[in-house]
């Protein structure tokens, strides 16, 4: 959600129901993430988070003054991404912080778990941006966490709907985390191109990159993403990051803010597939809602009472 995650996405979604998120590193200094803090809360009186990734780099963000301004702002949940939180979970537990970690491995749930994170979202091989190297998906890669996990988790990687709900639930999560999805709503700080592309989109219309790197991101597929993939088509196994700096580097601003939508690489999960509309957050959430309670008292209790034809349910072999 990078260049998405702003105050008034976070609060759109706090206000109806959900738990917003506002993306830190988005904010460029701690001193501006503090201000956009202040800002979701003069939009909602809900709960807010605030998203931190831990990123691999030589010259690291300043994370200590990022977690100052999310304590200082009054943030009670963080749900953290990317390399481990080990180092800096002291300080976000001295600060009553709840912290869900991003994963996309059982193991490295099981390490979230051990370590002290109060959840994990667990994040399928169909998700937008990085899906990890196993590429295990969620009708897997859920119900292998409920397993074994004692912390709860909530599913991420092709959640959209009330379907996506119903099925997370049923394999042990104890809800959903949309990405993508939110992207196409109308509070969406982005530019008008974004939303039309994912209207145009379907579930074939992703890509993986930077899979030689083992740093694979699924991205939309765009002019910029084709130039990226001959690339590394054309280096093999002597590609390197400044190969496909151009790519890959600044695009988020040129895509979601300027609307170039073939400027290179951006975050896109398969549910794409899914998006046929643009709802505000309010009608979006309150649909699924309704959609899952309907799918839960027809169809699954229908199921079990017979009043559902058994050959429309029954596996297949």
């Amino acid at each position: 959600m990078h260049y998405v995650g702003f105050a008034e996405m976070a609060a759109a979604v706090s206000n109806a129901g959900g738990l917003g998120i506002i993306t830190s590193l988005t904010q460029r200094t701690p001193e501006l993430l503090a201000k956009e803090i202040a800002r979701c809360r003069d939009m909602t009186d809900k709960p807010i988070g605030v998203n931190l990734t831990f990123l691999p780099s030589f010259t690291a963000p300043p994370y200590p003054e990022y977690i100052a301004a999310i304590r200082e702002g009054g943030v009670k949940a963080v749900e953290t991404a990317g390399r481990s939180p080990e180092q800096y979970m002291p300080a976000l537990k001295a600060a009553g912080i709840k912290v869900i970690h991003k994963c996309t491995s059982v193991r490295h749930s099981l390490k979230a778990e051990k370590i002290g994170c109060d959840a994990v979202s667990v994040d399928g091989f169909e998700c937008g941006g990085h899906p990890g190297e196993d590429d295990i998906p969620n009708m897997i890669l859920l119900p292998r966490a409920a397993d074994e996990l004692k912390i709860p988790f909530v599913a991420s990687g092709g959640m959209a709907d009330a379907r996506s709900l119903v099925a997370a639930l049923s394999m042990g999560a104890a809800g959903m985390n949309m990405g993508t999805r939110f992207i196409a709503t109308k509070e969406a700080p982005v530019h008008p191109n974004v939303k039309q592309a994912l209207l145009d989109a379907t579930e074939l219309d992703t890509r993986l990159v930077m899979r030689a790197l083992r740093n694979t991101e699924r991205v939309l597929k765009n002019k910029g993403v084709d130039e990226l993939l001959e690339i590394e088509r054309e280096k093999g196994a002597t590609l390197k990051i400044d190969d496909i700096h151009e790519q890959i580097a600044g695009v988020y601003p040129k895509v979601m803010i300027d609307g170039e939508m073939d400027a290179g690489a951006w975050s896109c999960g398969m549910v794409v597939g899914l998006i046929n509309d643009i709802p505000t957050v309010k009608e979006l959430i309150d649909r699924i809602m309704a959609e899952a309670e309907a799918i839960i008292r027809q169809r699954l209790t229908g199921f079990l009472d017979g009043t559902i034809e058994p050959a429309r349910t029954r596996a297949v072999a």
